[in-house]
This record gives structure tokens, sequence and C-alpha cells, in this order.
């Protein structure tokens, strides 16, 4: 099973927010809102949105909004 993890991750490296589905489109369509979120200057301080996969709940981050 493929799992489409989206993070917003703040300079330090902490997770922001974070989305999990097993949706890929749902989770593009997710991961495109993250980036228009992050504004010019969240972005020139470090700021990331990244879609990631992993193979199971497992690692996820706890804090993930999980979405079937």
């Amino acid at each position: 099973m493929i799992i489409w993890v989206n993070e917003q991750i703040d300079p330090s490296g902490l997770i922001y927010s974070c989305i999990a589905t097993c949706d890929e489109q749902q989770a593009k369509d997710c991961h495109e809102s993250f980036e228009k979120n992050l504004t010019e200057i969240q972005k020139s301080e470090g700021w990331v949105a990244r879609l990631r996969t992993v193979n199971s709940w497992e690692e996820v981050p706890v804090s993930a909004l999980k979405l079937s």
C-alpha cells in the first residue's frame, strides 16, 4: 500500500502541518495547496512543503490528519 504524506516543515525541521492519504490525486491537490499557502517570506526563511510516500501507517507522523 502506498500512503502519500504532505508536510509543511518550518526552518528548524519541525512539522507544522501534516496530512496523509492513500488517494494520489487528493495528495497532489493538498501539496499544491500547501505550496500556495507558504508566503515568499516563509520560503526565504526556509519553510518547505514536502510530498513523500511511505508503505505503512506506522511511518506516518503521529500528528498527521489521516484521510481514507
